[in-house]
């Protein structure tokens, strides 16, 4: 498609410059655009195909350079990254240095907040209004004609989390304009769960749902505001009287409740904005979108194409998502899936993610033993410690990015209670193209405080099938496995993978006298084999001696191990695609000195005590110091002065190396 206007939108006063018979022609090339880019750099496709109306109508009736605009989640903020002057950079979105995949409000003024998770737009938004408010900013029809008026989007089933509840619990109380816009397109990122989505489902198919020209007294008696609600009915025009819905359940909340709408017909979106955006009492406006809008492919399987891999379009018309090898996640749902086989007692859970986290393969073969919360994790994990507490096995596979929106019913329902609830943490450490929003990088800090606690990495597909059996055997508390957005390597494959032992590490190249030891958790162990590898390959460095262990548990260490090394005068160097600050290199460190080893042989990698922006994995890994080339440099730095001497004592007689 040739862009002819897109190129033109510097700002969004370029789009209110338009003639409103013209924005048709804007949300096409909007929607090619995202279509063409994401098919190249993959991304989120559905959410973003199904807002391109709505965020054009947004962007018209609204100034939001001056306005109030909070998103929630974010993943649906294409059309509005380029409807706000970064169409020139939209090739370069989620790569290293390019564009977020979120807002930014590094990227654009239009940005207010870095969002990646949900339900927060509504609670975010009222804090601005109300902040405005004390200001002498916020907007009034009569005192402040010119004041800044806020505007919450949330959809994708958000509206279902506890945090939206609790906004919208707030928003019913403000005394001035906020607009809250419900996307609602019937889906989360699968099919969205529990009432609040069948009524959602009902209100969309059940015109008895919308009111039609009542009387002023009628509304008044039913929503909050009384002689206030009854003066504002009287201003608006029979377009708007004709939405306002009598039985809203969001009325309850205190919010002049409107809709559904169609948020695809344009011409009736920005009639129906511009007449609320002066309403000075919160408003609910429910707006019907199609996820995937305008692609029969993305409408038909909104979960497949809710953010997919590159993909290509076969002359047949098929849909082909570029594929790798095989995925941790894929390695999960297999393993899970021989664990219910064997055990009636193992049930699984996912909170909105199923097919993130390999759940979704399970729903059919183990039909009454799997469950989907939808966006509550923290509801989700109550559950499990209830199922926990009846008897049951429960697994809860959970993004560890989303985890920590669980943390209290971690600490209170879970372990206080030490009951065995298990989590399967997806996305741990750097995620790529998602980016700090999404980086699994606090867990291990936040759940080994745990008391019996045990918190284990999985490095390959064999060591995460064997976490998987060990976890389900353990039932003295809250046990962890955690693995990263990645492949599985085939690197130690060939041999016997050993059952987890608790607080037992696995020595993969173990020398008699080593130079120095690396000890990596998780898929870390597979960039220490690849540093030995590149020691190796260097002749100034391939005679120095390095053993390399796979920690496996983070809570507790091997301290005999560490024992063993330190007491031999070994640096040991860990690894760990996790932050520094609380990870499994403090937990080693804590370890050692508690067992009086001398803890200045130990040099710590990890995720450094600052943001790690969006782009390649390896990019990521790069940046943070914990690729390859970063232990080569470590190992180094700790073999030091000693360097010589190893070369020599390895000139002079070779050692054995134990490979077990």
């Amino acid at each position: 498609m040739h862009y002819e206007l897109l190129p033109t939108l510097a700002t969004p006063a370029d789009l209110r410059a338009l003639p409103e018979d013209r924005l048709p022609q804007v949300a096409a090339e909007i929607r090619d655009a995202i279509y063409q880019q994401v098919k190249q750099s993959g991304g989120h496709l559905a959410p973003n195909l199904g807002v391109v109306e709505l965020t054009i109508a947004l962007h018209y009736v609204f100034d939001f350079g001056h306005d109030r605009l909070l998103f929630d989640v974010g993943h649906q903020c294409y059309p509005h990254k380029l409807l706000t002057g970064r169409f020139e950079r939209f090739s370069t979105l989620r790569t290293t240095g390019g564009l977020s995949g979120f807002p930014s409000p590094a990227e654009s003024k239009f940005d207010l907040f870095q969002v990646g998770h949900a339900g927060t737009s509504i609670s975010t938004a009222v804090g601005m209004a109300k902040g405005d408010q004390i200001r002498g900013e916020g907007f009034d029809p009569e005192r402040n004609p010119d004041g800044r008026r806020a505007v919450a989007l949330i959809g994708d089933a958000s509206i279902a989390n506890g945090v939206a509840m609790e906004g919208l619990n707030a928003a019913g109380t403000l005394t001035r304009q906020m607009l809250v816009v419900l996307n609602d397109n019937g889906m989360s990122i699968s099919r969205p769960q529990g009432g609040l989505a069948q009524q959602l489902a009902e209100l969309r198919v059940s015109p008895q749902y919308l009111g039609v020209k009542r009387r002023a007294h009628e509304i008044a008696g039913r929503i909050i505001g009384g002689d206030l609600i009854e003066g504002l009915y009287h201003r608006l025009t029979d377009v708007v009287k004709d939405l306002v819905a009598e039985n809203s359940w969001f009325a309850r909340f205190g919010l002049v409740t409107l809709g559904p709408l169609d948020g695809h017909d344009l011409p009736r979106l920005v009639r129906i904005l511009r007449e609320v955006a002066v309403v000075d009492r919160p408003v609910l406006l429910h707006v019907h979108t199609v996820k995937g809008k305008g692609y029969d492919f993305a409408e038909g399987d909104a979960t497949r194409f809710h953010a997919p891999a590159p993909f290509t379009i076969e002359d047949d018309g098929r849909v082909s998502i570029a594929k790798k090898g095989r995925s941790f996640t894929a390695a999960v749902s297999d393993a899970l899936s021989n664990a219910m086989e064997q055990d009636d007692d193992v049930v699984a859970c996912s909170a909105a993610m199923p097919t993130g986290t390999g759940v979704a393969p399970l729903f059919d073969r183990f039909p009454g033993r799997v469950f989907d919360t939808g966006i509550c994790e923290s509801h989700a994990m109550d559950a499990m410690a209830g199922m926990a507490k009846s008897g049951l096995k429960p697994f809860f596979c959970v993004y560890s990015t989303f985890v920590q929106r669980a943390f209290d019913q971690a600490f209170q329902e879970v372990a206080l209670q030490g009951l065995p609830v298990r989590l399967c943490l997806d996305r741990a450490g750097l995620v790529g193209g998602d980016g700090a929003v999404h980086h699994g990088f606090c867990d291990v800090s936040i759940l080994r405080v745990f008391p019996n606690a045990v918190l284990m990495a999985a490095m390959d597909e064999p060591s995460l099938r064997a976490a998987v059996e060990c976890m389900r055997a353990y039932d003295a508390g809250m046990s962890v496995v955690r693995y990263p957005r990645d492949l599985v390597s085939e690197r130690f494959t060939d041999r016997t993978c050993p059952p987890f032992e608790i607080g037992r590490a696995r020595a993969l190249i173990e020398h008699d006298a080593a130079d120095v030891a690396i000890l990596a958790y998780g898929a870390s162990v597979q960039d220490g084999a690849a540093a030995i590898d590149a020691l190796g390959a260097d002749a100034l460095s391939s005679d120095v001696r390095v053993s390399l262990y796979d920690a496996r548990f983070a809570k507790p260490v091997d301290v005999e191990l560490l024992r063993r090394l330190l007491d031999a005068g070994t640096p040991v160097i860990t690894v760990e695609d996790h932050a520094l600050i609380g990870g499994f290199g403090t937990c080693v460190l804590e370890a050692a000195s508690e067992a009086g080893l001398d803890t200045r042989l130990i040099t710590r990698l990890g995720i450094p005590d600052r943001w790690i922006a969006h782009g390649a994995r390896e990019d990521q890994k790069r940046e943070a110091g914990i690729d390859a080339t970063a232990i080569v440099a470590a190992v180094r730095a700790a073999v030091g002065a000693s360097w010589e001497a190893g070369r020599a004592r390895a000139c002079s007689s070779q050692d054995g190396v134990r490979r077990p």
